[in-house]
């Protein structure tokens, strides 16, 4: 099968199974998505869902933000993964964001992408998921669901992905594949031992087919 007809029937096995796929981080608005996505870097969503409720109570807004200090949000996030760096990214995301972006999270990946422990990744979620932007966030699995199916061939970056998978995918499905991706990774395609046997997309699944090959 052609790369657009492995894309066109990943598409729309997920279209058709997955009409709704967003993200499991627990917000309630742009400020919160934004330290939510930061806090979630090499770290699980559970984990981050289990430490923003007491934060977003300390910290409402960015304005309250700035002007605390990295121990103190260090105490509210010591259980995340790097919580040192990520305390001292979140103060000074939210002084920047404050300071230069009258405390509203920019709608601009190029913009985002200045504030401290704001990546590309990071960036993309943003636009993508509060702003509905066709941006594409890769991340671990993304990068990895892609290259196993056969969506991206020989992609060595997040970047490199993105691009492959961009060619592909319909603008207006951008936002949503990303979330199916993520989850498809989460809970079926797993690192170590995915679950082949109950993933719906095997047709289209070059991994799948290559285990067919290696039984004969």
């Amino acid at each position: 099968m052609t790369r657009k007809e492995r894309f066109e029937g990943v598409l729309h096995w997920f279209g058709t199974h997955v009409p709704v796929a967003e993200t499991e981080l627990i917000y309630s608005n742009p400020y919160e998505l934004l330290v939510a996505v930061i806090l979630s870097a090499q770290c699980t969503d559970k984990r981050v869902n289990l430490v923003t409720p007491a934060l977003f109570e300390a910290f409402p807004t960015p304005e309250a933000l700035a002007v605390s200090n990295s121990d103190t949000v260090f105490s509210y996030i010591r259980s995340i993964s790097y919580p040192n760096n990520k305390a001292k990214h979140l103060v000074g995301m939210a002084k920047m964001l404050v300071g230069e972006f009258g405390g509203t999270v920019p709608d601009d990946v190029e913009l985002l992408q200045k504030l401290p422990g704001v990546g590309r990744k990071t960036a993309n979620v943003i636009a993508s998921v509060i702003y509905d932007q066709p941006t594409l966030a890769v991340d671990t699995h993304v990068f990895r669901v892609s290259a196993r199916i056969g969506l991206t061939l020989g992609a060595k970056t997040p970047l490199a992905t993105e691009k492959q998978l961009m060619k592909y995918i319909p603008l207006e499905q951008v936002p949503i594949a990303h979330h199916w991706l993520i989850l498809h990774g989460r809970y079926t395609c797993l690192a170590r031992n995915p679950k082949c046997g109950e993933c719906g997309i095997q047709a289209f699944c070059k991994y799948y087919a290559s285990l067919g090959s290696k039984k004969h």
